[in-house]
């Protein structure tokens, strides 16, 4: 899930693969603006099927707090 959610950041944002760890947080580590954060959230839905729910977004602040998330989704 962390690559392949690795893989659609960026798209969003300029930022190396290689920079982007499980402690990277969206908006002050990767660039992330609140507009592509719930773009990026849109095309997760739509890739993983799940849907994503709006109270839950504002926990969501790191990369691995998003698989997390994404992982118990998915289950």
């Amino acid at each position: 899930m962390f690559e392949k959610l690795v893989d659609i950041i960026v798209n969003y944002v300029e930022v190396d693969r290689a920079d982007i760890k499980p402690e990277s947080r969206f908006m002050e580590d990767l660039g992330f603006t609140s507009f592509d954060f719930m773009s990026m959230l849109g095309e997760i839905e739509d890739e993983l099927e799940v849907e994503i729910e709006q109270e839950d977004i504002a926990e969501i602040r790191t990369v691995q707090e998003a698989v997390d998330y994404l992982e118990k989704l998915s289950n």
